[in-house]
Parts: structure tokens; sequence; C-alpha cells
């Protein structure tokens, strides 16, 4: 009898062992900013289907939609939790934050100057920098663009151009909303400010390279998954970091100004 015991013992053990072994990470929550956008809309769409809990601010509810992959997408997508408000609102802001256990955080925001005002993306970020403090998060991804800060001379020479004359404005709000975390109050967070080369609609192919030279182009597909990575990776290298990245396309790019991204500009 103790021999069958014994093995009956060993038998529950094996059964019991690997189901702990097997048992799920904790699930993230994750808080987008920016999630009508082009690399928003991937990032909430990617997180949901990685089995996180998503959290997004939009001024819309109807523009939460399946993020354009060529001609596909547009349908309405079903996220955890929708805040209606304003990234510039403090009290908005916080609602998403209230009761959701947030993890980390993505901010994909941009809009047109005439929409969205001339400080959108600095005043916002302070929002959230400060919703973050409070209810004690510490991970965030912060997308801007490849000519922001010190990337400045990896932008192809036709985007210097934009960056110089129509678009002088767009980047001072990059700058500044960049300058909050390196420098400001944000600055003990665990940031990765992410600067993407030229945006496509392409579907993702996975390849995500970490440049010093000139950017070339990358689906808003894999920036997004980038953006989660550093969120899901405890040890992700490029915490407090600003790394400029495109796929492998080579160096020639022309921004997409298409329909289907002007989410990427109005997503305040």
């Amino acid at each position: 009898h103790l021999t069958m015991l014994g093995r009956a013992l060993i038998l529950a053990l094996a059964l019991v062992a690997p189901a702990q072994a097997w048992a799920p990470a904790p699930r993230m929550s994750i808080a987008v900013f920016g999630a009508t956008g082009g690399v928003g809309g991937e990032a909430a769409s990617q997180a949901m289907a990685r089995g996180e809990k998503v959290t997004a601010l939009v001024r819309d509810k109807s523009r939460v939609t399946t993020p354009m992959r060529g001609e596909a997408g547009g349908a309405p997508m079903t996220l955890d939790n929708v805040v209606e408000g304003t990234v510039t609102s403090q009290a908005d802001v916080d609602k998403v934050f209230e009761g959701q256990d947030v993890t980390g955080v993505v901010i994909a925001l941009g809009g047109k100057t005439k929409d969205v005002g001339e400080t959108m993306l600095t005043d916002g970020s302070a929002c959230i920098i400060n919703a973050m403090k409070k209810y004690g998060v510490k991970r965030v991804s912060v997308v801007t663009s490849i000519g922001a800060g010190d990337s400045e001379n990896q932008a192809p020479f036709f985007f210097k151009m934009l960056m110089y004359t129509v678009m002088k404005g767009i980047f001072t709000d990059k700058n500044n909303q960049e300058g909050l975390f390196l420098k400001g109050p944000g600055s003990d967070l665990e940031y990765c400010i992410v600067r993407p080369g030229g945006l496509t609609l392409d579907p993702p192919n996975g390849i995500i390279n970490v440049i010093d030279g000139e950017a070339g182009s990358i689906t808003r597909a894999d920036v997004a998954s980038f953006c989660l990575d550093a969120l899901d990776t405890p040890d992700f290298p490029y915490i407090k970091k600003t790394p400029c990245i495109s796929s492998d396309k080579g160096t020639s790019w022309v921004k997409d100004r298409s329909a289907a991204t002007q989410g990427d500009r109005a997503a305040a």
C-alpha cells in the first residue's frame, strides 16, 4: 500500500508542478493616448491581441476603429474601457487611470495645430505624467518623430526642410514634449521616447532597427509593437533612451498623408 501511495503522490506532483510552471503571467493593463490615430490604434489593437487590458482616452468614441493596414481596417474596435475627453484636461486623463490598475502607458498623440493648438503634445503629456505619478505608474512609451531632439541630422534632407518651415511649430511642441521626460517632471519615470522614420500603412514585417544614421520607413504596426515591448519587457534595453527606429526599406521615404492616416494628427 505504501508503494501505491508513493506512486499516487508522484503522479499528483507531476500533474500539479507543470500547471504551476505554465501559469500565465499577470495581465498587463495598458493606457493608450492617441488610440484613434495610426500608431495608437495599432498599439490598442495589438495590446488586446496580447491579452492585455486596454483603456483609451479619445475625443470621439465612434472613431475607435481597427487600424488600417493597406485597404483593410476601419471597423469598430472594442476596448476594455474607453474614456471620452481631451488629453489637456487633467480630470479627463485621471479618469483613464482610476480603478484600472494601469501598468504601462503609450503616448501616441498628434493633431493639426489648427485643431488641437500649438502646445497640445506638451500640455497633454504633462497631464499624463501627473496622472502616472498620482497612480504609481512608471513605464511609458512616447512616440515623437525622427528629427526631434538630437536626431535632427537623422532626418532625410527633404524632411528637414519641412521641419524648418511648415512643421516648425509641430517640432517645437514635440521637442518640448520630449523635454518633459528628458529633463522635466517625467525624468524619474521609466520612459522610452520612440522616434520612428517615415510611417507607412503596410502590414507589419517585424523588422525594427534602432539606427544611428539616416532614417528609413517603418510600418505603424511595427512602431506600436516596439512601444508595447517597451512596456512588457522588464529589462527593455531602451528605457531612459530615445531610439530612432526604421525598418529594412532603405532611407528613401515619403510622408504618408493619405486620409487613412489623418487620425495621427487628430488623436488628442
